[in-house]
């Protein structure tokens, strides 16, 4: 697997600017590979071998840092703490090294879910302005009438908050209840059951399938798998930069 990338990609990877002005900081010769300056923001590194220093500190390999996707099983708390016996998702890893989640799913929804130690990363792939779809499969309770999923795919504003919808698909029927696939770009917090509840037909179960390009199939629950290159390099909108 190809190992090298860009030094200006490098440089926005780790939060030093954005990829523009990391290329500005190169050519002012402020940033050295291995002890000698770079002045080519298109210079190709090796991010497993090389040592990349900034005004002299140096950045932390983005081989050393952690990604990794887990299959959350219900019953399980997303945060890192909390003040009861409930089970945390974060006690499934490997390791005692600080990972916190990006994003979280609620106690009795299962799915994707990754950990990281990076915060850029963390922020690129949670804000809203970043548009990173979150895609779940969703039942709901009954069957929701033609109305109803026109609402929620035009936005639904609940107690005064609005709640966009990018995708709202039917996927299938079992018994009483109605399976959709969901995808939306916001993380507000129970917002696919607060939509479940405001138009009449609550959430039995929720499972999130994927996150931007990293995908939940081929895990079960509790399992986990480290991120490509490739799928952090695309959630951070790096990627062919």
């Amino acid at each position: 697997m190809d190992t090298t990338t860009r030094l200006a990609k490098i440089l926005s990877r780790h939060g030093i600017a954005s990829r523009r002005k990391s290329e500005e900081i190169i050519r002012q010769g402020r940033v050295k590979v291995n002890n000698v300056k770079v002045l080519d923001p298109a210079f190709q590194v090796d991010y497993k071998l090389s040592s990349v220093t900034v005004d002299g500190i140096k950045l932390k390999d983005i081989a050393t840092r952690t990604y990794i996707a887990l299959y959350k099983p219900v019953k399980h708390i997303s945060d890192l703490n909390y003040d009861d016996d409930r089970a945390l998702a974060r006690e499934l890893l490997p390791g005692k090294e600080y990972l916190f989640p990006v994003g979280r799913l609620d106690y009795n929804s299962e799915g994707l879910m990754i950990f990281t130690d990076d915060g850029e990363f963390t922020y690129r792939v949670s804000h809203p302005k970043f548009e990173v779809d979150k895609e779940y499969e969703v039942k709901f309770k009954g069957r929701p009438s033609p109305d109803a999923v026109n609402t929620v795919r035009k936005g639904l504003v609940i107690d005064g908050e609005s709640f966009p919808v990018k995708a709202f698909h039917h996927l299938r029927d079992t018994d009483d209840n109605t399976w959709f696939r969901v995808v939306v770009t916001e993380g507000k917090n129970r917002m696919l059951r607060r939509i479940g509840d405001a138009i009449g037909h609550p959430v039995l179960k929720l499972k999130r399938t994927r996150i931007g390009p990293v995908l939940l199939k081929g895990l079960k629950p509790g399992e986990y798998r480290n991120l490509s290159v490739e799928e952090i390099e695309e959630l951070t909108g790096l990627k062919g930069k």
